[in-house]
């Protein structure tokens, strides 16, 4: 008992005598020349050839003459056979009236009719069996069929409604947009809508 109560008392005796070392700001980081100082918790980064590089994920890729269509981010994206990716603003279907998957553009037209579907009539008996070519018709200047042949890719007389959840299925582009996506792309031409 007297052996613990003597190394408690050296214990505590060490304990009081020992001093801790505290070290002010250091200065002088510029005594290393030129390279500087890399602060990891500062504004700017390590030097660029500050040890090993760290591998960036690439972006994925389409197969060249393709287009991809990204439902939540309101974007067209057409890979040219020269492997050029052109990016356009589109408008979408609204909830409940989007289809995803990958089809091919079947047909083109330039100053396309609108053909209202019989369920549209029925939902709006107002709507007339055609709408002719001209600045009140939905399809605009041009108008690019999808395999099932009800989806299109066409322009708009609604610009404003680019960039929202908009349509009935269909993918609405600006005008200029559309005029030169009609004239890149072919029948065949692989499209990929996704989510």
């Amino acid at each position: 008992m007297k052996f613990l109560v003597l190394f408690a008392a050296v214990l505590l005796f060490a304990a009081f005598q020992a001093e801790a070392q505290i070290y002010g700001p250091y200065d002088g980081y510029g005594d290393y020349g030129d390279y500087g100082y890399y602060d990891p918790y500062g504004p700017y980064g390590p030097p660029p050839d500050y040890g090993e590089p760290v591998p960036q994920r690439q972006p994925r890729t389409e197969r060249r003459g393709t287009i991809v269509i990204a439902t939540r981010k309101h974007t067209l994206v057409y890979t040219t056979p020269q492997g050029e990716q052109l990016a356009y603003p589109i408008a979408v279907g609204r909830q409940g009236k989007r289809w995803y998957g990958t089809t091919h553009v079947t047909s083109k037209r330039k100053y396309p009719e609108w053909r209202p579907t019989a369920s549209m009539r029925q939902k709006n008996p107002r709507l007339p069996m055609v709408v002719r070519p001209g600045p009140s018709n939905p399809l605009g200047t041009r108008a690019i069929y999808l395999a099932d042949g009800l989806l299109r890719i066409h322009g708009t007389n609604d610009p404003s409604s680019i960039g929202t959840n908009a349509s009935s299925g269909c993918f609405r582009m600006y005008r200029e947009d559309v005029e030169e996506l009609y004239e890149m792309v072919r029948p065949g031409t692989r499209v990929i809508v996704r989510r």
